[in-house]
């Protein structure tokens, strides 16, 4: 048995690409209408499977639809994607996907999620432009000096940020681009590279989980159910609070276990390959110049410009990736790197990353076959169906794990969102508790789901740190157990109060 190893993230998601294609055989397939609203001529396009119809944009129009959301929702562009329509399900002739589709996926997936893609390359490539200059050896040795004896302060406070990022505009994605340059100096810090992967991807997590004023979900999930953000915005303070505690806690733990006996790493057998991999020394002879100085300044204020543009300025991935590739052609001016040393560094470092990019695409593929076999809402339609008579506490209980479940088939939150709330959110109508109950299962289920969703971000950030799915799974079960537990208390509580 110990011969067999663990397969790869991108086996992984051919194996589940593989069991959804067997999945549009056996799952009746099926879909909600869907309204748009259309700003060029202030209409509603209602689309069903006998076409696409105008409507008069107006809330006489949402009402006859049973859609319990403020016209204004849509007129000032906060929903603004299609949503599906209460009671429009309808079973549709099967579309199972055969062996052509399984094998065509991955590659409809990868142009799909090309904007991840190449944001994360040239990421890769800026990576690779400042390890030449040799500014994070230098920078990594001077803080590994200031910091001995509150190495722990690092745990801390990459978790608590990381998680703001999370809970005000959804730091997710973005957060790949911080492994390669943080997990050097937790390993400078006697740390294994597990502390540094669960500092950023917990971090993530929980605060996307919980999140407070991040458009991409709360605001954008309470405007689908028809209720304000701010409802129940204070008991997602606290939970935010309280789960970083938890988190936080159990990350130090396993840190200071490590760091008393490296032996007790769960990466232990991967010591020598992951240092070699980032380097863990703390001696250089790389001398901290003004010029590597600046170069790791115009490094971090990609990030700033970054996440300025993504919470302020309606940025989206062409920016984000702009910025980066354009920092980069700054580190290598400031730096005074040959033209084709530049090229051949950028490249490199992109294709260090080339893995990473493919195991987004692969799992963005899993999602078009569910999408093309028409089983989604399929799903959506038997969940929302489990409630039927539910008790308070039951019901909200039940609707994170729903959540979490559904996750799985619609890993995107914004997706998640405009797809699922005009019809779970009218649930909690039916069981007498506030649509906000609604709104915060379906952030704690798909919050909770994402620490350990193949379909989601996490294989991906495990092939930044050479770390297996399995490991990690070692490593976080405990913690999200613990998470679960801790959350259906919460609801139980909150729908009594």
């Amino acid at each position: 048995m110990k011969n067999i190893k663990f397969p790869t993230a991108q086996t992984i998601l051919i194996i589940i690409a593989g069991l959804v294609t067997l999945l549009t055989w056996l799952v009746p397939a099926g879909k909600y209408d869907t309204l748009l609203y259309n700003k060029a001529d202030n209409t509603f396009i209602q689309t069903g499977i006998k076409g696409t119809k105008s409507l008069k944009a107006t809330q006489e129009t949402l009402d006859a639809l049973t859609i319990k959301i403020p016209l204004e929702k849509f007129t000032s562009g906060e929903i603004y994607k299609a949503i599906n329509i209460p009671n429009t399900y309808k079973t549709l002739e099967a579309q199972p996907q055969g062996v052509t589709d399984f094998i065509k996926s991955p590659i409809q997936g990868i142009i799909e999620a090309a904007d991840i893609i190449f944001l994360v390359l040239i990421i890769g490539g800026l990576i690779g432009i400042i390890n030449k200059t040799g500014a994070f050896d230098a920078a990594i040795s001077w803080l590994a000096n200031a910091l001995k004896g509150y190495e722990f302060v690092l745990i801390v406070m990459v978790t608590l940020l990381v998680a703001i990022g999370g809970t005000t505009f959804g730091l997710a994605e973005e957060t790949i681009a911080f492994y390669p340059i943080l997990i050097p100096i937790f390993l400078a810090a006697k740390y294994d590279a597990m502390v540094p992967l669960a500092s950023i991807y917990l971090g993530s997590c929980i605060g996307t989980m919980c999140s407070t004023v991040n458009p991409f979900s709360t605001i954008i999930a309470s405007n689908a159910s028809g209720i304000n953000w701010t409802t129940g915005l204070m008991g997602r303070i606290i939970m935010l609070i309280l789960c970083l505690i938890i988190a936080i806690v159990y990350i130090m733990r396993y840190a200071k276990r490590v760091k008393n006996n490296p032996e007790k790493s769960i990466l232990y057998s991967q010591k020598s390959q992951i240092e070699a991999l980032f380097g863990s020394s703390t001696e250089t002879t790389v001398q901290f110049t003004t010029r590597l100085r600046l170069a790791l300044l115009v490094f971090g204020l990609c990030f700033v410009v970054m996440i300025i543009g993504v919470s302020m300025l309606d940025w989206w991935f062409l920016e984000m990736t702009a910025v980066f590739l354009v920092g980069a052609v700054v580190i290598g001016v400031i730096t005074k790197i040959k033209e084709s040393h530049f090229v051949e560094t950028f490249v490199k470092g992109a294709s260090d990353l080339l893995g990473v990019a493919l195991i987004i695409g692969i799992a963005r593929g899993v999602s078009v076959i569910m999408e093309n076999g028409l089983i989604s809402d399929t799903m959506l339609y038997y969940a929302s169906d489990l409630t039927t008579g539910m008790s308070k506490g039951i019901f909200a209980n039940v609707m994170v794990l729903v959540y979490g479940g559904l996750s799985f088939f619609i890993p995107s939150s914004s997706g998640m969102a405009v797809l699922t709330m005009p019809v779970m959110s009218p649930l909690a109508d039916t069981v007498g508790v506030g649509r906000d109950i609604v709104v915060n299962a379906y952030q704690y289920g798909m919050g909770l789901f994402a620490i350990i969703n193949p379909t989601g971000l996490i294989l991906a950030s495990l092939a930044v740190v050479k770390v297996g799915y399995d490991k990690w799974l070692k490593f976080v079960l405990p913690l999200l157990f613990i998470l679960i537990g801790f959350t259906l208390l919460v609801m139980t509580i909150s729908v009594y109060l």
